[in-house]
């Protein structure tokens, strides 16, 4: 009989826990297909089902949820309408909504994750596509950017750079705002994907002191000495090996008061320890992805390079994501 309710307690805590998902899983949908927007004055079941052309009882099922979690409200005559808009994501036609960091975790981390067993079994990994993915993660990363770019910022401001150079730069986010407040420094942004860099050269079209380039950071060096380097979001692409040359290189790039600026998770840091470790666990399932570095990892490469780790200061505590200034050392 112990054993009975050890077995329901169990059960109940598992649907307990998992109940979060139910709001992440009813705001994915609404954000793909717009559904918050279209609701956004009350219309019936129908009408919306006819309008975007959607199955009625799938539709009518997730309004249900909705309206049990608190995201719609019936109206009169069967009408519903969508509520507490501040914890929906926005439109989708809004370049900004917050639907891309479920997009992102409901169409590849979920996903990967759920495939664990068969690949412990199997020995058998996925690999990342970044023809498939790398518009999304550059998007959400240009989300997470907005409360990592002060940070950068300061750290830019001491630096006082004429020349900055951003690998892996994805759409540009992190170079448009710099720009603004450092209109003098000439600025380079290093981007391996061919549609994230047009996207950035787009964005970046009317700061004439930005250049992209689409190539790989592995096979380029500049013209000449920098003095800021930034690497945001993009250790979990550089092998370990990989990691080290690139850090090697940066030193040679560098000007002998340089900078080197990385945001990015750390594994078993002292803020955020369950978000990254379960960012390594999804990065470890890829055979082109990589674990994220621990502090006495970036300390290894700083040595390793030249450099001197300066500074580790939290950017994203949840996440366990830091902005990490190193200087150059010789």
């Amino acid at each position: 009989m112990i054993s009975e309710y050890v077995r329901l307690f169990k059960a109940r805590g598992y649907m307990k826990r998992n109940l979060p998902f139910l709001y992440s899983w009813h705001a994915y949908v609404g954000y793909e297909l717009d559904l918050y927007e279209a609701f956004k004055k009350p219309k019936t079941i129908t009408e919306v089902a006819q309008e975007f052309s959607l199955k009625e009882d799938l539709l009518v099922r997730w309004v249900e949820v909705g309206g049990v979690i608190g995201y719609l409200k019936q109206r009169s005559k069967q009408r519903y309408q969508t509520v507490k808009r501040f914890m929906v994501p926005s439109s989708k036609n809004n370049p900004r909504s917050t639907g891309v960091l479920l997009k992102e975790m409901m169409e590849l981390h979920i996903p990967t994750l759920i495939k664990y067993p068969k690949m412990m079994q199997e020995d058998q990994k996925e690999s990342f596509n970044q023809d498939k993915h790398g518009m999304v993660v550059a998007q959400t990363s240009s989300l997470l950017e907005q409360l990592a770019v002060p940070r950068v910022m300061k750290v830019m401001k001491k630096a006082n750079p004429k020349r900055v150079v951003d690998v892996g730069c994805g759409s540009g986010g992190y170079l448009l705002k710099l720009s603004k407040k450092f209109p003098k420094a000439e600025m380079l942004g290093i981007e391996l994907n061919e549609d994230v860099a047009k996207e950035a050269k787009r964005n970046c079209m009317e700061q004439e002191q930005i250049e992209i380039l689409c190539n790989d950071v592995q096979e380029w060096s500049p013209e000449s000495k920098v003095d800021f380097v930034m690497l945001n979001n993009i250790l979990h692409y550089i092998s370990p090996k990989d990691r080290t040359t690139l850090f090697k290189n940066i030193d040679e790039w560098l000007n002998r008061k340089g900078t080197l600026s990385i945001v990015t998770p750390i594994h078993n840091s002292k803020h955020g320890g369950q978000f990254s470790s379960v960012f390594n666990s999804f990065f470890t399932a890829f055979d082109n992805l990589y674990p994220l570095p621990s502090e006495d990892d970036l300390e290894e490469l700083a040595r390793q390079a030249g450099l001197k780790v300066e500074k580790m200061k939290p950017v994203i505590k949840e996440g366990g994501w830091y902005q990490i200034t190193l200087t150059k050392t010789k």
